[in-house]
């Protein structure tokens, strides 16, 4: 707990209730948060999240998810911008990391963050950088683009978890069917090749995950999720270390809006990130 002109900080855990209020600062900086974003998020841990109050009133906030024994990831790490600079941030953040124990957190980092992490033990992997535009539909649809129904939950499960340091099963079953989410997979002679996801945004339809074995495998399925937005700006996170996945977005007439960094206080497992050319939400990974 920390002492404010307004009383004191108290830290305890999150409910769905308090993370609609979080997600409206998230809005507020800028981040284009999902419009259904929340009770995914809480499928996967709905013990990591945290919001600290003074006098009842939600003040900061940070999620730190725990995948399995060996991973978490941190993110929402947001302080009321009247109360910043009263340690509120702090008390908040060391609450969450605990919740960690002894796994390796991820997070993705603004750069004026970025040596926060560093001073607490993250270290950057590569850079993320968020492309939007308004993309052209296409006219031709690819015939092997397929809603994911058709690729099976079981197998769309083992290819997302090859694209990320962690299983994630009940984080992903809520996000395929989640209100206004639309996805898609790409199925090439009876094998899965990639899988999409657009979801509706505050500013932008968001495209998340977009994990594809080859550069034409996401061409294909991102042209068929531009054509679900009916016109809208579309947004991705980029990973820069997929220089395939840049080259897809900056041909798509994209143009990059701000970078985050990707960092780790240790060790993950080896993950295809040659498969990752949109990351599925810079606050869950």
């Amino acid at each position: 707990m920390t002492d404010s002109a307004h009383g004191r900080l108290v830290v305890s855990r999150a409910t769905l209730d308090d993370w609609r209020v979080v997600t409206g600062w998230a809005a507020d900086e800028g981040w284009n948060p999902g419009l259904a974003d929340a009770p995914s998020f809480f499928a996967q841990d709905p013990e990591g999240f945290f919001v600290g109050r003074v006098d009842g009133a939600p003040v900061s906030a940070v999620s730190v998810v725990n995948y399995g024994e060996r991973y978490a990831f941190l993110g929402f790490y947001l302080v009321r911008p009247d109360l910043r600079g009263r340690g509120h941030g702090l008390a908040t953040w060391q609450a969450g990391i605990a919740h960690a124990g002894g796994r390796t957190v991820g997070l993705d980092g603004v750069p004026d963050q970025q040596d926060t992490y560093r001073r607490s033990g993250f270290e950057r992997r590569h850079g993320t950088l968020r492309y939007v535009g308004p993309l052209p539909a296409v006219d031709v649809p690819d015939r092997h683009v397929r809603p994911v129904e058709a690729a099976g939950l079981r197998a769309l499960m083992a290819y997302d978890s090859a694209c990320l340091p962690a299983d994630r099963p009940r984080f992903l079953e809520s996000w395929l069917a989640a209100p206004g989410h639309r996805a898609l997979a790409r199925i090439v002679d009876g094998r899965l090749t990639g899988y999409g996801v657009l979801r509706p945004g505050r500013d932008a339809r968001r495209v998340g995950p977009l994990f594809a074995d080859t550069r034409e495998d996401a061409e294909a399925l991102l042209d068929a999720l531009v054509a679900e937005a009916d016109g809208a700006p579309v947004a991705m996170d980029v990973p820069e270390s997929n220089p395939a996945a840049v080259a897809l977005a900056e041909a798509r007439g994209m143009k990059p809006t701000f970078d985050t960094a990707r960092m780790y206080t240790g060790p993950v497992r080896d993950f295809a990130e040659d498969r990752v050319f949109g990351v599925t939400t810079l606050e869950l990974g």
